[in-house]
């Protein structure tokens, strides 16, 4: 491996150590494990009631007069994201459409 490849190896791992977020495509909780595809009730089963829930842009919604408006180009999927407290992390769980679609567990 070049020095430079390796050197920007290093450089990434040392980053993504560092943020304290780790993306994940699966979670382990107890002998079971949650993974992207999952459904929101299998979340539920899971991880129980989430500390936070809120809602990702995208797509179509209701504005404050309850009529249609579209989110701006560029911005994330449309979804929720259920924010869990385990173990000194948070773990973000993402949802489009009732499935998993990311998990991510952050430091405290």
């Amino acid at each position: 491996m070049h020095r430079q490849a390796l050197a920007g190896l290093l450089a990434f791992t040392l980053f993504v150590v560092a943020t304290g977020a780790v993306a994940s495509d699966s979670l382990r909780v107890g002998n079971r494990v949650l993974v992207v595809g999952d459904s929101a009730a299998t979340v539920t089963d899971l991880l129980g009631k989430p500390s936070h829930k809120s809602r990702r842009g995208g797509g179509q919604g209701k504005g404050r007069r309850g009529k249609r408006t579209r989110a701006a180009p560029g911005n994330a999927a449309p979804g929720e994201q259920w924010q869990y407290r385990r173990d000194g992390h948070v773990v973000v769980v993402t949802l489009v459409d009732g499935r998993v679609s990311d998990i991510d567990e952050r430091s405290h």
